[in-house]
């Protein structure tokens, strides 16, 4: 079992940045993240493989967001810049032990984490 500990969240005005972090108990093929907004499904975000360090972003976020994992502590990263009101939502942290399938969706994951708020005031 692999636990996962998200911090970073916060509020901060429109094209302001914040810095979330993820904390793993256990090595994984994958991490990432995903969001969801009040009435709104569960959505990628970003996702990062630990071993060659390939990355896949929502195009929403591209260009603004980028993600990054550090093999020594276990962690993973999600700088997020130019923060839009749109980007408010619960951010969850979520790793994956396959390597087989997309990293798109809510089911090739396998863990989560409990969900950290951003809310970006315009």
């Amino acid at each position: 079992q692999v636990q996962l500990v998200e911090s970073g969240g916060g509020l901060v005005q429109a094209g302001g940045s914040l810095r979330l972090t993820c904390a793993a108990t256990g090595r994984t093929f994958a991490m990432g993240w995903f969001r969801q907004a009040p009435g709104r499904e569960r959505e990628f975000v970003a996702a990062v493989t630990w071993s060659f360090g390939n990355t896949y972003y929502a195009e929403s976020v591209k260009g603004r967001f980028t993600i990054s994992r550090d093999n020594a502590k276990n962690t993973v990263y999600l700088q997020m810049n130019t923060l839009k009101p749109e980007d408010t939502a619960v951010y969850f942290c979520t790793a994956r032990t396959s390597p087989r399938g997309s990293y798109y969706y809510k089911s090739d994951y396998d863990y989560w984490g409990q969900g950290t708020q951003v809310t970006v005031s315009s």
